[in-house]
């Protein structure tokens, strides 16, 4: 698990956009990139200048890894799996990415960031298929059942997070009960299925490939 060191907020206004690693405040006026949509740093409102090639297949990858919570290591492990699979390697990337419990979690409304997800996760708050899961880059798969164990049904940042996400709109490869805070996986899911934050993962492939 990627550990973060600094102020989340400074990583979204470093890639110019909403990466939604505060929860709640991301929705807010209080929002970083609402407030100050500029680079971090003493120089951040003076250093604006149009990347190269080469920068701009940087930031789209850290882009991508920041939004879920990966070290460097872990992120090119992903891709290189993603290589090895059959179909666009972009594609397979970000679907792969996806199928993450952390994530699978959040897209459920059970969490208001990835990194709260993860925390119920790691914390052993999590069952798939009737079994504790506590690896959050445990991937799912068709017919996977993930709920929430009982004692976390009632528990105020779980109850605060479900409210919120009654109002986004729901994965269409997750058919999600939100009253029994369980969701089936019913099918893999697809790259237009993800639309947040914009990412064009074909910069990443041409970054891994040089």
């Amino acid at each position: 698990m990627a550990l973060q060191r600094e102020g989340v907020c400074r990583l979204c206004r470093r890639e110019g956009t909403k990466l939604y690693l505060k929860g709640m405040r991301c929705f807010t006026e209080k929002c970083a990139i609402e407030r100050r949509n500029f680079p971090p740093g003493q120089h951040g409102q003076s250093r604006r200048v149009k990347l190269t090639g080469y920068g701009q297949q940087l930031r789209e990858k850290q882009k991508v890894k920041r939004t879920y919570g990966l070290l460097e290591r872990q992120f090119r492990n992903y891709f290189e799996k993603a290589e090895r699979a059959k179909g666009p390697t972009g594609e397979n990337l970000i679907i792969m990415l996806e199928r993450r419990l952390d994530n699978v979690v959040h897209r459920m409304g059970l969490a208001s960031s990835r990194p709260q997800a993860r925390q119920l996760v790691s914390h052993g708050h999590v069952q798939v298929n009737g079994r504790n899961v506590n690896v959050p880059s445990f991937l799912v798969s068709v017919g996977d059942v993930v709920v929430l164990r009982d004692k976390m049904k009632a528990n105020a940042m779980v109850l605060q997070a479900r409210d919120v996400s009654q109002s986004q709109a729901i994965a269409p490869w997750l058919e999600i009960d939100r009253e029994n805070q369980r969701a089936k996986v019913v099918a893999l899911p697809k790259r237009e299925d993800v639309q947040t934050p914009s990412v064009n993962e074909q910069l990443i492939v041409e970054l891994y490939s040089k």
